[in-house]
């Protein structure tokens, strides 16, 4: 203490608390695929670059929008003139297979935040095909940015096959168990060839053992959206039929304009189909604000679908949820009369029978509180390994513990039964381990996990005097 000698009024700070732990952002994608342009000051000076957007405006702005459609028809029916039918349609094998317009307007309409967009090229440098290649060379791009904590490709699907699908999202999850810091979002390739069994492809696919696949969701099945295809009406790349005179848009805006508008019209009513996996990324974003991370992403609807490709049914669920061989379990998108159109239904990791690792919002809550206090505790690398900073240490991954406790991360009647943390010698670290400067910390939690399944039991209550 100072020795004052002088009278007066004289201010002294307490010493400072415990050092605190800030949650890491949980929410923050990554999407790799091709692009418009990639342009910062000078053309594709953002190629291969991971450039963190906050809106589909800023998208716009470095990346361009979405190709333009060249597969769009329109058809009038003038049979009967009080009555004209107009249908529009898109040429499926023929549409455009560049999907990262349309997926971030998909996440960000689902409550998506702030992301990373890895442009792997432009739309005409592939010849209009997706290559693993480029999407490879963005995935290891993205590994050197630390706050990416989801990995999407919005073109995935598009890829030649199955194999090459699942070959990247498996370097995919290598690289979130390297890291241990980001989880993979995927959906289920559908092969054209309508008789292959698109559920038992992915399933025989190797993607690790479940140190790698518990870092991993599959959803499926691709939704409809209200979302609307860019085309250019300035062109004759949308044909019409039915019309004398005229065979394309352009042609039809001088014959009948009235026609013009009805055309186009029909075309913002013809929904496009996208993967989900984006539209999921969305919804993990908004669980994450509204909840926390450690509320199962599932049990919310999807904004902006019209309705799964494919409607599942309660028992056709069955078979996808729950893999009996490899827990390979898949997250459907289900309709629901009066809830909505395409209702996330089901949270589980492809390692869907292991009891640690089966849930989504468990491994990503694991990874929010072991991100957060690596990054909390570098600032005691080369203090001295005694016991002060070994209490300095465990009273800050308590406190933080205890505020994710509270706020109902944590299961447990207390803290004691919520997590424990130990540090120092002789619990967790020995003699050696000091001369050789380690300095182990061992943290338990006990997480909340989801309640899949709600059994109600009735029984009939025989009718008694007293």
């Amino acid at each position: 203490m100072s020795e004052y000698k002088t009278p007066g009024v004289y201010i002294e700070e307490i010493p400072k608390l415990p050092p605190s732990i800030a949650s890491v952002e949980t929410a923050i994608p990554a999407f790799i695929g091709y692009t418009d342009k990639a342009r910062l000051k000078e053309d594709n000076d953002l190629k291969l670059k991971p450039k963190r957007i906050k809106s589909m405006l800023e998208y716009v702005q470095y990346f361009g929008g979405a190709l333009a459609e060249t597969s769009i028809e329109v058809t009038f029916n003038l049979a009967d003139p009080n009555k004209i039918e107009v249908n529009g349609k898109v040429n499926s094998a023929t549409a455009s297979k560049f999907l990262m317009y349309y997926s971030l307007q998909l996440f960000f309409a689902n409550g998506g935040g702030p992301c990373y967009i890895t442009s792997v090229g432009n739309y005409t440098e592939t010849g209009g095909q997706i290559a693993y290649a480029d999407l490879k060379k963005g995935l290891d791009e993205i590994s050197k940015i630390d706050e990416v904590t989801l990995i999407l490709f919005p073109d995935g699907l598009n890829l030649v096959s199955a194999g090459e699908y699942y070959t990247l999202y498996k370097e995919a999850l290598d690289q979130c168990k390297e890291l241990k810091d980001r989880f993979a979002v995927l959906d289920v390739w559908i092969d054209i060839d309508g008789t292959v069994d698109n559920i038992k492809v992915l399933r025989d696919f190797d993607f690790g053992n479940i140190e790698t696949t518990k870092y991993g969701a599959v959803y499926y099945p691709r939704i409809y959206t209200r979302l609307d295809y860019f085309y250019n009406d300035n062109d004759d790349l949308v044909k019409i039929t039915g019309v004398g005179g005229a065979t394309t848009l352009t042609q039809l805006k001088s014959v009948n304009n009235a026609f013009y508008f009805m055309a186009k019209n029909e075309i913002t009513n013809i929904d496009l189909l996208l993967p989900a996996s984006c539209g999921v990324a969305g919804q993990y974003a908004t669980v994450d604000n509204g909840r926390g991370v450690w509320k199962a992403p599932a049990n919310v609807g999807i904004d902006y679908a019209v309705k799964p490709e494919i409607m599942i049914t309660h028992k056709d669920q069955m078979e996808l949820n729950v893999d009996t061989k490899a827990g390979k379990s898949i997250n459907v998108i289900r309709s629901f009369p009066g809830r909505g159109p395409a209702i996330i239904w089901g949270a589980r990791t492809l390692a869907g029978n292991d009891n640690e690792w089966r849930y989504v919002s468990v491994r990503r809550f694991f990874n929010m509180v072991e991100e957060s206090t690596k990054n909390a505790t570098e600032q005691f690398v080369f203090e001295p390994n005694d016991r002060n900073t070994w209490v300095r240490i465990k009273s800050m991954i308590e406190n933080y513990l205890t505020q994710q406790w509270k706020a109902g991360a944590l299961q447990g009647a207390s803290t004691k039964e919520a997590f424990y943390v130990h540090v120092g010698l002789p619990e967790t670290m020995t003699e050696l381990d000091l001369w050789e400067g380690r300095m182990i910390v061992e943290v338990g939690l006990a997480v909340v996990r989801p309640a899949e399944f709600i059994i109600l039991r009735y029984m009939h209550k025989m009718l008694s005097e007293s």
